[in-house]
């Protein structure tokens, strides 16, 4: 999923970054102005502490990061979503449970020709560590997709996904290399996020792959057009 689309990076896995010049030149120049702007709110970022209470069972929910995040721009391929593209269009948000130090990406996908698709929700859930005041380690758990239909049957089901744990990793990395010879030197990666700048209603972060993720509290008025 997303490979064959070009969404994600056939060998590492790990998303490819979009260009969107490739979209439109229009396109292009509003994305260089995105990113322009976010540059400038990195250095005027109120909370200077972004990941404090993360994974603090007693105070998690004063978290600055805690609760839900739209999203609004991302330079990232695997999570845009459009009408045009073989996954149909979908809404994506990221919902911080900071007292359990628990990320989940939801991806909600919409109805196509009035009908609902085979796939209608990806929960992506993501063990989540605060490195430092403003960089987040991140360990994949498990993706649960909801399903609505069961061998033709209509009916809605989830089906759970483990995500290999960090020693298997390595163990799979380590075969690969004893397999090639040690002719691909490949290197496991390192999943985070860095907070870049943060308020009470606007969220900016750049992922270990340097994309750019632009996210808006679902209750901020300046951002419902945007997010619904």
């Amino acid at each position: 999923f997303g490979v064959k689309g070009g969404e994600l990076n056939e060998t590492t896995r790990a998303p490819v970054k979009l260009t969107f010049y490739e979209i439109s030149d229009d396109a292009g120049k509003a994305a260089d102005r995105v990113i322009s702007i976010c540059e400038t709110l990195t250095a005027l970022s109120p909370i200077k502490e972004p990941t404090k209470y993360i994974g603090d069972r007693v105070n998690g929910t004063m978290a600055p990061l805690n609760g839900a995040w739209g999203l609004l721009f991302t330079t990232a391929a695997d999570a845009s979503f459009s009408t045009n593209s073989s996954r149909g269009d979908a809404k994506a948000q990221n919902v911080v449970d900071a007292a359990r130090g628990r990320i989940t990406n939801v991806i909600d996908f919409a109805m196509k020709d009035g009908k609902e698709p085979l796939l209608k929700q990806l929960n992506v859930v993501i063990k989540a560590v605060a490195e430092s005041s403003t960089r987040v380690d991140l360990t994949f758990r498990y993706v649960r997709a909801v399903l609505t239909k069961f061998f033709f049957i209509p009916v809605r089901w989830s089906l759970y996904i483990p995500v290999p744990g960090p020693f298997v990793t390595r163990c799979l990395f380590f075969l690969t290399r004893v397999l090639t010879l040690g002719r691909k030197k490949k290197k496991i990666p390192k999943a985070y996020f860095d907070v870049l700048y943060l308020d009470d209603d606007l969220r900016v972060h750049k992922t270990g792959q340097d994309n750019l993720f632009v996210q808006a509290r679902k209750g901020w008025e300046e951002a419902i057009k945007v997010l619904d």
